[in-house]
């Protein structure tokens, strides 16, 4: 039986390099301990629920 909720989530790298921001369209980089896409230049972090990134806009928490 898997400990779903206890498993830490991780991102497949392969992912990672088709994955890009949608408001830059620029190369999004992994935040392991808050489990987001952070885009640099767009100054957002898209999160990721269940394993599934979430590149809305509106759903991303803007970075300082």
């Amino acid at each position: 039986m898997s400990d779903a909720f206890n498993t830490p989530v991780s991102v497949d790298p392969r992912l990672l390099e088709v994955l890009v921001c949608p408001v830059t369209r620029g190369r999004l980089t992994y935040d392991r301990e808050r489990n987001e896409l952070v885009s640099a230049g767009a100054k957002l972090a898209f999160p990721i629920r269940d394993g599934v990134p979430i590149m809305l806009a509106e759903d991303a928490r803007p970075l300082d």
